[in-house]
């Protein structure tokens, strides 16, 4: 990996290994996005299916090219967690051993009724699954990420986001995602909506190659605010023209950087948090579903686990 730098003292939110994350996320992001560009990916857009119509947002302002749009990806971009759907289709693919599925059942278990990060869990999360992709190539990883996508994400997008995160694109301006999951998943997401690229998880490679280790940490809460920043001194954006968008109270340092914050499908403390600021708020959720806020998400590459409630399901269907 090249030399990063952008490393400079924090005062607010982050630590040392969220700003390692958040600009080795940053730096991932902007080679990814120049690939695509080379290869024109962007003439995809045109092919796809219309968003589904929804009000207009406020702004983008056309044509201001010191503005961007940060958008989550969980429950924010697309229903649910990606890397819930990536661990259905890693089992399917029989990446998992049935004494990691336990594993990871009782992680992710502990997780949702727990509703707090507790940091021995998470670690041992995310070390196990960094172990399943250990020795893989990256290659690989993203070939099977393409297929996992179609056969269990694309039909998983909230219309009214990808409508929001279009207006900027025809507004002339880049739109990210920023999101724990790892960089590799979160830029085939974001090529296959026609944006500009993808702040994610950095797992170390090694001509090619998984070691198992991540470049800092995951990139949550603090280290996506770390990486939003870092890429916009890179590309020469004011943040108080920016946009981010999120359904998490854990992206709040994120959404606090920005002058034009949107809370989307919010969670209860984000919901809270975003009125009491009168930060913009969009629900695309059904009546019944939009109640069933404040469950959390899994963060960090850890959130495999997710992929294993699935994987339990399909095990117990076929017998």
């Amino acid at each position: 990996m090249a030399t990063l730098g952008w490393l400079h003292p924090r005062r607010r939110f982050a630590t040392a290994r969220s700003v390692l994350a958040g600009e080795a996320s940053a730096e991932a992001a902007r080679k990814s996005s120049q690939e695509l560009q080379e290869l024109e990916e962007f003439g995809e857009r045109a092919e796809q299916t219309p968003a589904e119509e929804t009000a207009p947002p406020e702004f983008p302002v056309a044509g201001d090219e010191e503005a961007a749009a940060f958008f989550d990806l969980d429950n924010t971009v697309m229903q649910g967690a990606a890397l819930f759907h990536f661990g259905r289709g890693l089992y399917k693919r029989k990446f998992f051993q049935r004494r990691e599925l336990a594993r990871f059942a009782w992680q992710q278990a502990w997780f949702r009724l727990a509703g707090v990060e507790d940091p021995e869990h998470m670690q041992d999360a995310r070390d196990s699954a960094l172990s399943i992709v250990k020795g893989h190539r990256v290659a690989e990883l993203m070939s099977i990420g393409e297929e996992i996508y179609d056969e269990y994400m694309a039909e998983r997008i909230w219309p009214g986001t990808r409508a929001l995160a279009q207006a900027h694109l025809d507004a002339g301006q880049k739109v990210w995602l920023v999101t724990a999951a790892p960089v590799e998943t979160a830029t085939i997401i974001a090529r296959r909506l026609g944006l500009t690229g993808a702040l994610g998880t950095v797992a170390e490679s090694v001509h090619g190659v998984y070691t198992g280790k991540l470049v800092g940490e995951p990139l949550h809460g603090p280290a996506k605010a770390e990486a939003v920043r870092a890429l916009a001194t890179a590309e020469g954006l004011d943040l108080a023209r920016c946009a981010a968008y999120s359904d998490s109270h854990n992206d709040i340092p994120m959404l606090s950087l920005v002058g034009h914050p949107y809370a989307i499908n919010p969670d209860a403390k984000l919901r809270k948090h975003a009125r009491a600021r009168e930060w913009r708020l969009r629900d695309y959720r059904t009546g019944r579903k939009a109640a069933k806020v404040g469950i959390p998400a899994a963060a960090g590459v850890g959130a495999l686990a997710g992929g294993t409630a699935a994987a339990i399901a399909l095990h117990r269907r076929r017998h």
